[in-house]
């Protein structure tokens, strides 16, 4: 029985496209998986393939013909050993389709009037936003605090309600930590369970590790974690890989924390961000809080996970205060990104510090008409990319930032994720603005250019608004 060549659906929205060229002629042999033809819509070209093996009997659409509906039959493959004559006067008569390169299955069997939209991949026809709004607990008494003292508050609280949870690090205990993180949790539980160690990263990470491995729950911070890279044969072949591969036998339940990223002129081998680094790690979460409230419940819901979890910090935010609510069962869920603030015009998506840039940026696009939606990940990995796909579905455009280095980082797994699942809902490309490809400079004056800021915000969403 001849085959009917379709036209395809390339995406959950298209209903007709430009069949742009043949690039087989009516008698040519073709066999499964040849290239036969180019289709265009507005968002791109893509490939027809051929489905079985036969000859091209007959070409129903001819080239550049436009606004060819989906499944409407273009051409007719006879198979091998059919009358290819009786194959060409029996065209569009027949019950087959074929599959365009960028789909990854074929066509539906039986021809409609209206091909179904597919869903897009793992995210549904229409993403639904988490809400962050449950998170604080109702008629909850709200406090303002530092983001050092909801990190230290965190840790006091977990550590009275699980013996097993313990803090090791250089300076955490008689100097109350470096950044004063740890204040006061000596006094209250003693040198057993708040820990100073030596000056060796490898060594500490591993003592944790092993620690974690025989069941307690260690929590340990790094002064910077650039000088987690002395321990990060600890943190990847280890902590994050024992659990694979001991076939689910021994899990990992342990916390590296501490400040990551740029901090004010301490120079390139202190201002790192290794979010991209760890993040790219199967078997560890990667949290990255920007406000007081995110970093206390998101501390505690990672000293309780039974994961190694790496919490990354920003000094310059340890100072910087936010509403929190009071109580010492506040928590929340790993993996789930927030709706800082609505709007309809463009999505602004960011986490840790870049929030800074990205919310300074929302207030500057409002004085001129334009409504930022921004989005705090909160969570590198697992990434809650429905919520940043239920805002493009929503605003059709998308400005992610990042303090990091651009090639192969965060902003761009972002892009990419909104480009499998959310494409044809675009107006425009996804802009990114990051930190310049260069290394941290110690000058003042030249580390300010080599960080992102609220103006290439502002800049970044008005072009893809193609607002001057």
């Amino acid at each position: 029985m001849p085959i009917d060549i379709l036209m395809p659906a390339l995406s959950p929205t298209m209903e007709q496209g430009k069949l742009a060229k043949w690039l087989k002629a009516e008698g040519d042999k073709v066999k499964a998986g040849d290239i036969i033809a180019e289709i265009e819509t507005d968002k791109a070209t893509m490939e027809v393939e051929a489905v079985d093996e036969g000859i091209l009997a007959k070409i129903l659409i001819a080239d550049g013909t436009e606004n060819v509906a989906v499944n409407t039959p273009i051409g007719v493959i006879a198979v091998d050993g059919e009358d290819v004559n009786a194959a060409a006067s029996g065209a569009g008569k027949t019950e087959a389709a074929p599959a365009a390169k960028a789909e990854p299955e074929k066509a539906a069997e039986a021809p409609a009037e209206k091909a179904a939209p597919a869903a897009a991949p793992s995210v549904p026809a229409q993403a639904k936003s988490y809400d962050a709004a449950s998170e604080f607990p109702a008629g909850a008494e709200v406090v303002s605090m530092t983001v050092r003292e909801a990190l230290r508050d965190a840790m006091a609280e977990e550590m009275r309600r699980d013996a097993d949870v313990f803090v090791m690090g250089e300076e955490v205990a008689e100097y109350q930590g470096a950044y004063k993180v740890t204040q006061g949790l000596l006094q209250e539980f003693g040198a057993r369970r708040v820990i100073d160690t030596p000056i060796t990263e490898h060594g500490f990470a591993g003592i944790g590790v092993g620690a974690a491995l025989t069941g307690l729950r260690p929590i340990v911070e790094f002064m910077t974690f650039n000088f987690a890279m002395q321990a990060i044969d600890q943190i990847i072949n280890s902590a994050a890989k024992t659990l694979y591969m001991s076939g689910g036998q021994m899990g990992c339940p342990i916390v590296f924390r501490g400040p990551n990223g740029a901090a004010a002129r301490v120079g390139a081998q202190h201002s790192h961000d290794f979010a991209a680094w760890y993040s790219n790690v199967p078997g560890l979460k990667v949290v990255m809080p920007y406000s007081a409230s995110d970093a206390k419940g998101l501390l505690k819901s990672a000293i309780r996970d039974p994961n190694p979890i790496i919490f990354l910090e920003n000094e310059i935010l340890y100072g910087r205060s936010f509403d929190v609510p009071k109580g010492d069962d506040f928590t929340i869920p790993i993996g789930k990104a927030k709706v800082v603030r609505p709007g309809t015009d463009v999505t602004i998506v960011s986490f840790g510090i870049g929030m800074t840039y990205a919310l300074g940026a929302a207030e500057a696009l409002a004085k001129e008409g334009i409504e930022a939606e921004v989005i705090d990940l909160r969570t590198i990995r697992p990434m809650d990319i429905e919520t940043v796909i239920a805002s493009v579905q929503k605003t059709n455009r998308c400005v992610a930032v990042e303090e990091g280095f651009p090639q192969s980082g965060i902003t761009a797994e972002i892009g990419m994720k909104i480009m499998e699942a959310a494409f044809d809902y675009l107006d425009a490309p996804v802009a990114r603005v990051t930190g310049k490809d260069v290394p941290m400079p110690y000058a003042a004056n030249l580390e300010k250019l080599a960080l992102p800021n609220v103006g290439e915000v502002v800049a970044a969403a008005k072009a893809v608004c193609y607002r001057g």
